[in-house]
């Protein structure tokens, strides 16, 4: 007793081999099979080619256009945001400075430096751009600058770390750069570093091009937007004497960005309740009532680094690394000098040129 064809146990009728038949689509649209009038076995061949070649084509074409978006689409960058906090220029008083010369932040109230909010907008742009990036936020400072990572936080960066040691205080741009420069070799890995023009208690605008020379990084200055990264390289927008133009620089790569490019984006309430208790070690008094959610919650202790973390020179640091020195300090108070009343007599205008020739003001 034999088994049945397969075929025939699935209820089909098995099919002879001979009587097997392949229509193929003529030129004038009807259906012919093969050995038919005008449909031989060559056409049918060519035919076959040709249709096996479009599909082939399409799906290199189709790969490359996929392979092409992946890299475009899913570039994670790390970028690191360097801001400062300042003191507010508004609020000057006479204990503004202190006998050496230095700024006595500790008498001023202080706010994020204007420029460097202007440089974090552009980072979290380039975070939504860009899915899987990272934004830190790197300052240094006194223990309470650790306000500057939480306002970054609140807007939408990842983390941040804060530089705060004695061995720090007193620093001019170059020992600034320098203790900036060695903490973003520790981070490591830096895609991009973005900074503000300047700080507004300085004006100096040498800072950011500092730290690029020192990490041998490209760097691009009075930058207004970043376009965009693609394979490897940031096309930017710059601001320049006469207009703008727009440049194309190899990751990694520092930028400065001025204050005429687009402003900070408000604080997230979300992200404000959830790292509205975020502290570095050195902020805590330790009988906050919340102190056990730094158990809980990691997130919510800052990163904090000194001089031996970051593995600095302490000589190339603060004071003893800064060959700016401030001979002397003068506080200049503007009063209004005595006012004068003149008529529109002759005589009055008479004394008036007179006294502006006498005082060299005029002729």
């Amino acid at each position: 007793m034999g088994f049945p064809d397969s075929r025939e146990a699935a209820g089909r009728q098995p099919q002879d081999r001979r009587s097997t038949s392949c229509d193929v689509d003529t030129a004038d649209g009807s259906s012919r099979p093969i050995g038919s009038k005008g449909v031989t076995a060559g056409r049918f061949l060519r035919l076959l080619f040709v249709c096996f070649a479009k599909k082939q084509y399409f799906c290199h074409q189709t790969r490359d256009r996929i392979s092409k978006q992946h890299i475009i689409i899913f570039m994670s960058l790390k970028i690191v945001v360097l801001a400062k906090q300042v003191p507010d220029t508004r609020n000057v008083g006479k204990d503004a400075m202190t006998a050496e010369g230095t700024v006595n932040r500790a008498a001023l109230p202080a706010i994020f430096n204007p420029e460097d909010l202007n440089a974090l907008e552009q980072a979290l742009r380039l975070k939504e751009q860009n899915p899987g990036s990272t934004v830190g936020i790197l300052t240094m400072g006194p223990p309470r600058a650790g306000e500057i990572i939480r306002q970054g936080l609140y807007r939408g960066a990842d983390t941040g770390w804060l530089l705060t040691d004695r061995k720090f205080a007193g620093a001019d741009t170059l020992a600034t750069s320098y203790a900036l420069a060695t903490a973003v070799k520790k981070i490591g890995d830096v895609d991009i570093v973005i900074g503000g023009r300047q700080a507004i208690d300085g004006d100096t605008a040498q800072v950011g091009p500092q730290v690029a020379q020192k990490l041998g990084l490209n760097q691009v200055t009075y930058a207004e937007e970043i376009l965009k990264i693609e394979d490897g390289k940031a096309t930017i927008r710059r601001h320049i004497d006469g207009g703008v133009e727009t440049v194309v620089a190899p990751l990694p790569v520092l930028v400065t960005v001025n204050g005429t490019a687009a402003p900070a984006r408000p604080c997230n309430a979300r992200l404000v309740m959830k790292y509205k208790y975020a502290t570095c070690p050195m902020e805590r008094k330790g009988d906050e009532p919340w102190t056990q959610l730094y158990e809980e919650r990691p997130y919510l202790t800052l990163n904090q680094w000194s001089v031996a973390d970051v593995d600095g020179d302490e000589v190339q640091c603060g004071l003893s690394g800064s060959p700016t020195k401030v001979k002397s300090v003068q506080n200049i108070v503007f009063q209004a000098k005595e006012s004068k009343t003149l008529t529109g007599s002759d005589e009055d205008v008479e004394g008036l040129v007179k006294e502006l020739l006498g005082e060299k003001i005029i002729g």
